[in-house]
C-alpha cells in the first residue's frame, strides 16, 4: 500500500548532474511559458473585452475556453503520443503555445481569439500531463522532489508571476504587445527544449483503459483528483475576476498590476516552502493549504474593501496557499501511482485544467449576475471543503 507521506521513488538509472538540472530548467521554462499563456488574460480581461467589445464575463472565456480544452487533451495527447519520444512531443507542444499567442496579439475579432486559446488549450494540456513525472528520469533519486518543486515552480511563477507582468506589459504599451511577448517566450522554450532536453523515449505503454482502471483501483488518486477539483476550482472562482474586485475597492488601475506581482512573489515563496517537505509531509500541507485559502478569500471578501494595504496583506495570504498548490497536488498523485506516473497525471492534469475552465465560468457567471463578492464566497466554500475530503489520515489507496 502507497501513502501519501511515501517519498517517491524509482529504480531508473539516472544522468549526470549538471545535464540533468539543465533538463530540469528547460522542463521548468516550458511549463511557465505554457501556464503563462493560459492564465494571462486574468489580468487584461477589462482591456481584452474593451478592445473587442464585450463583457468582462464574457472575456473571461479566454481562461475557460483553454481550460476545458486542456482537460481533454492532457489523456489524449499523453494516449495518442505514446510511443513518441518526449522530448519531440515537448517541443511540439512548446512551439504551439508561441505561434497562437502570436495569432492573439494580431487578431481584430473575440472569436480569433478564443481560436488561438483552443490550440493553447491542447498546447497545456498534453505538455503538462508528460512533464508532471519528467523529474523522475532527469536527477539522482534523492533530488527528485527539488527538481519537481523546481518544475512546479514554473506553474506556480506563471500562476502568480507570469500574470502579473503580463499585466504590467499590457498597461505599459497595450493588451497584444503582452500577447505578443508571450508568444515569443513560447519560441525561446522551444530552443531551449532541443538544445538541453535529453531524449526521452516513451516508457509508458499507455491506452485509453488504463485512465478509469487507475482511477477505480486507486484510492490515492480518486482523493487526489477531487481536492483538485475543490482547491483550484475554488481558487479560479475568484482570482480571475481579482482585477475588477481590486478596481471596484478602490485601487487605481495602474497599481493592480504591481499588486498581483506582490501576490506572484508570496506564491513562489508558498510554492518552494512546500516544495522543501512536501515528499514526506503531503496531506498536512494539503491540509494547511485549505485552511489557508479559504481564510484568504473570507477576509477578503469582508476586509477588501479596506484600502491597497489591507488587499496586499490579503493577496500574500492567498499567494502563499495558492503556491503551494501545484507541487503539493502533482506529489500526491505520484505517490499514490509511483507505477503508472503518466495515466495518474494526466488525470490530475485534466482535472486541474477542468477546474481552471469552470472556475473561470462559474465565477464569470456569478460576477455578471449575482454579486462581485460572490465569487469569493463560493471559492471559500470549495476550498474550506477539503477538509472533509481529506479528513483523518488514513491510506490512500
Amino acid at each position: 500500500m502507497t501513502t501519501t507521506d511515501t517519498p517517491i521513488t524509482t529504480g531508473e538509472p539516472r544522468r549526470a548532474p549538471l545535464k540533468g538540472w539543465l533538463a530540469v530548467a528547460a522542463v521548468t521554462l516550458g511549463i511557465f511559458s505554457l501556464m503563462t499563456s493560459e492564465l494571462l488574460p486574468v489580468g487584461l480581461l477589462t482591456p481584452v473585452g474593451e478592445a473587442l467589445h464585450v463583457s468582462d464575463g464574457t472575456a473571461g472565456l479566454m481562461v475557460t475556453v483553454p481550460g476545458l480544452v486542456a482537460a481533454l487533451s492532457a489523456p489524449i495527447v499523453t494516449v495518442a503520443t505514446g510511443r513518441v519520444d518526449r522530448r519531440i512531443v515537448l517541443g511540439v507542444l512548446v512551439g504551439l503555445v508561441g505561434v497562437a499567442n502570436l495569432a492573439s496579439a494580431f487578431a481584430d475579432h473575440f472569436a480569433v481569439v478564443l481560436g488561438a486559446r483552443f490550440l493553447i488549450g491542447i498546447a497545456v494540456g498534453g505538455f503538462w500531463a508528460i512533464a508532471g513525472g519528467i523529474a523522475l528520469r532527469l536527477v539522482p533519486e534523492e533530488h527528485v522532489g527539488r527538481a519537481m518543486a523546481i518544475i512546479f515552480g514554473g506553474v506556480e511563477t506563471a500562476s502568480v508571476l507570469g500574470v502579473p507582468t503580463g499585466t504590467l506589459i499590457g498597461d505599459l504599451s497595450d493588451w497584444r504587445t503582452a500577447f505578443a511577448a508571450v508568444g515569443g517566450l513560447g519560441l525561446a522554450s522551444l530552443c531551449a527544449m532541443v538544445l538541453l532536453l535529453p531524449p526521452l523515449p516513451a516508457d509508458e505503454s499507455l491506452t485509453f483503459a488504463e485512465l478509469p482502471r487507475v482511477l477505480r483501483r486507486n484510492r490515492g488518486v480518486r482523493v487526489g483528483v477531487v481536492i483538485t477539483f475543490l482547491l483550484v476550482t475554488g481558487h479560479f472562482v475568484a482570482y480571475t475576476f481579482v482585477r475588477p474586485i481590486l478596481q471596484d475597492a478602490g485601487v487605481d488601475g495602474s497599481k493592480v498590476s504591481m499588486m498581483l506581482l506582490i501576490f506572484g512573489v508570496a506564491g513562489i515563496t508558498g510554492n518552494f516552502l512546500a516544495g522543501a517537505r512536501v515528499s514526506q509531509h503531503v496531506r498536512r500541507i494539503v491540509l494547511v493549504i485549505s485552511v489557508v485559502l479559504t481564510a484568504a478569500m473570507v477576509l477578503f471578501a469582508l476586509l477588501g474593501g479596506g484600502g491597497m494595504a489591507v488587499g496586499i496583506v490579503l493577496l500574500i495570504l492567498w499567494g502563499l496557499g495558492y503556491g503551494a498548490v501545484p507541487v503539493s497536488l502533482q506529489t500526491w498523485i505520484l505517490q499514490a501511482a509511483p507505477e503508472a506516473t503518466e495515466a495518474a497525471s494526466s488525470l490530475y492534469v485534466s482535472m486541474f485544467n477542468f477546474s481552471i475552465a469552470l472556475g473561470a465560468l462559474a465565477g464569470g457567471l456569478a460576477f455578471d449576475n449575482i454579486a462581485m463578492t460572490s465569487v469569493l464566497w463560493i471559492g471559500a466554500v470549495l476550498a474550506a471543503l477539503t477538509l472533509a475530503v481529506v479528513g483523518p489520515r488514513r491510506k490512500t489507496t
